[in-house]
């Protein structure tokens, strides 16, 4: 009789490198790839792609960029699966719900937050980068538009790096979620919650974290104790590449209300949105997001790094 272990292991292809390092101990970073396929246009989607793994390369760390390609669930890409992925004109955006639907036809697919942390989850990888993490959008209180990505982080055990929740949420709404689920909002060496594109949202992290080692120990205690989810650690965009508060806030106001005007909800409107903000911003939201995500990949490295190290210890 088939185990579920076995039914995973035929499922989930993982490339020899990320297999060996995982074997060993070795640190590993999951990356996820809806950024190539929904988050930006090409080539600066393949570009970012790329030059996010060769930031957590350089600190002797192994990327593991996660995607489903014809039915075939992949834990680290090679350069060209990275290539063909941005340039295929069909691919689903894969969270929780859309994993088994994608696999059983043998599609294509680019897992989100909550569909990277599952993935990751099964492979045995603890350390999750990505830009923003999805929330409460705003005026959910009539649609009821809420992230997979907040009940994943209630359940799954990986510790997600982001550069806050994505500023065109409720930010306020989407870390009360996450306080009712038990979820803790750590600040990297920061009091201040970040909104993507600036540094401080307005609201304040549950706990402010030094460095990569304490943050390190707080994964390891917390699922050693059986506290089952994630661990959302918030970095902010350097403050060189932070666009003005004012001045882009203003740009999802007037991107939310196309959106609204376009009649475009559920899975649609983050792509819409991102795609709407480069426009109306020239660019510079756009520039913005690849160093908020570069940024996040070095951070990301340390603390898989510090993690690696206490276990295998």
């Amino acid at each position: 009789m088939e185990t579920k272990i076995d039914f995973l292991k035929k499922q989930i292809h993982i490339k020899e490198e990320v297999k060996d390092a995982l074997a060993s101990g070795r640190p590993v970073v999951a990356l996820e790839s809806t950024i190539i396929t929904h988050g930006m246009p090409y080539p600066a989607n393949v570009e970012t792609a790329l030059e996010v793994e060769r930031i957590i390369r350089e600190q002797g760390v192994i990327p593991a960029t996660i995607a489903i390609i014809n039915g075939v669930t992949k834990v680290g890409l090679t350069e060209k699966e990275i290539k063909d992925l941005a340039k295929e004109k069909y691919v689903v955006k894969a969270s929780r719900r859309d994993l088994p639907v994608i696999l059983a036809k043998k599609l294509s697919g680019a897992t989100t937050v909550a569909g990277t942390m599952l993935v990751a989850r099964m492979a045995g990888i603890k350390v999750f980068v990505t830009g923003g993490i999805g929330g409460v959008h705003r005026g959910a209180t009539e649609t009821m538009d809420i992230s997979a990505d907040l009940q994943e982080l209630a359940k799954t055990n990986v510790a997600v790096v982001c550069a806050g929740a994505k500023s065109i949420l409720d930010i306020g709404l989407t870390l009360e979620y996450l306080e009712t689920q038990g979820v803790p909002v750590l600040g990297y060496q920061t009091k201040q919650f970040p909104a993507f594109y600036t540094r401080d949202s307005g609201f304040n992290v549950d706990y402010q974290v030094e460095s990569a080692e304490e943050m390190a120990n707080i994964m390891n205690i917390k699922w050693n104790m059986g506290l089952d989810g994630g661990i959302v650690i918030a970095n902010p965009i350097p403050a060189e590449h932070a666009l003005d508060e004012n001045y882009i806030n203003q740009k999802i106001r007037d991107a939310l209300k196309e959106s609204v005007e376009n009649k475009i909800i559920g899975k649609e409107i983050t792509p819409f949105l991102l795609s709407k903000l480069e426009e109306i911003t020239e660019g510079k939201s756009l520039t913005a997001n690849i160093e908020l995500v570069k940024h996040n990949a070095k951070v990301g490295a340390l603390i898989a790094t510090e993690y690696a190290k206490l276990n295998k210890a």
